[in-house]
């Protein structure tokens, strides 16, 4: 798993990681030792529910464990990448269509596809991250391969 992260994103999950090994860790094992408390541990679905939750809690730090470790900084990159980048807004138009769409180019951590926030390790963002304005692609997936033309690149 190799994970194309900026420094800020790699920072964020850094946080969060710390912030559930720390408090978040402490506050879950209180609510166990208090439900543990109550008696019959077999019966006691507020020992049960903190027991689960220390579970969900250590299940999201191996993740983000993994995710820091695996992250490959881009922030280098970004910076000499002459075309489409993350963080800018992409005017894309479809082969066969008149409809311009407008998509975003993100980390990973990023990724939000309703609202246009395409990862630069997604079929579509792999293709695009790099092009210029009026370069052609061809995206591959499932579904069959398409064709999308780069109409502009708006940096923000």
């Amino acid at each position: 798993m190799n994970n194309k992260l900026t420094k800020k994103d790699v920072e964020q999950l850094q946080k969060e990681f710390d912030y559930r090994k720390g408090p978040l860790t402490m506050e879950i094992a209180h609510e166990k030792m208090v439900a543990a408390a109550h008696g019959d541990r077999s019966e006691n679905a507020e020992y049960k529910a903190a027991k689960s939750n220390m579970y969900d809690n250590f299940r999201r730090m191996g993740y983000l464990i993994k995710m820091i470790r695996s992250a490959e900084i881009m922030d280098d990159l970004i910076g000499k990448t002459a075309g489409a980048n993350i963080g800018n807004k992409l005017l894309i138009k479809f082969e066969g269509s008149d409809d311009i769409e407008e998509i975003e180019l993100v980390t990973t951590l990023q990724v939000d596809i309703i609202n246009g926030k395409f990862s630069i390790e997604s079929p579509i963002g792999k293709v695009l991250f790099g092009k210029t304005i009026g370069d052609i692609v061809e995206v591959e997936s499932p579904d069959g391969n398409y064709k999308i033309e780069l109409i502009n690149i708006i940096k923000e």
